[in-house]
């Protein structure tokens, strides 16, 4: 694994329709201080859409949140780091497999979801997604080139 000097990290946020907007927010703000900038507006979208994510597999069917057998909701936890050249972004969740994995759809022009990972495929170096040893949960990844070390 890459040495990543800068890190930051955002959570636990409950899975709730607001977590995408404070990731944003929190993606700006340590992009800024690490003079990044030139990269927070893809940023901002990647995690966004990562986050979305996990929002969308903690609601239920009418669109509530899905409380696990405790009572309790959905985490999710935003792991910024870099290395000055590169920005990898994690995404954590605690939700359990049978609640899906991260998977490229390729939506039909009338679907009106499904395109997020296809993006989020297209905008990054490379991205992917793993279960984590003794942890019920998942991580999702990207990693961004910044601008002047791109082809």
């Amino acid at each position: 694994m890459a040495d990543w000097p800068l890190t930051s990290d955002l959570g636990p946020l409950g899975a709730l329709p607001t977590a995408p907007r404070l990731a944003r927010g929190f993606i700006g703000v340590v992009l800024t201080a690490w003079g990044l900038t030139a990269l927070a507006d893809v940023t901002e979208l990647l995690v966004s859409e990562l986050t979305a994510n996990v929002v969308r597999a903690s609601t239920g069917p009418d669109g509530s949140p899905r409380y696990d057998n405790e009572g309790k909701l959905p985490l999710l936890w935003v792991r910024l780091l870099s290395d000055h050249f590169r920005i990898m972004v994690e995404v954590w969740d605690n939700l359990p497999p049978a609640l899906g994995t991260p998977v490229v759809r390729h939506p039909g022009p009338d679907e009106e979801s499904g395109r997020g990972l296809e993006m989020i495929d297209a905008l990054s170096e490379d991205w992917g997604w793993e279960s984590v040893p003794g942890w019920k949960g998942k991580r999702v990844w990207a990693v961004l080139l910044a601008p002047q070390y791109q082809d």
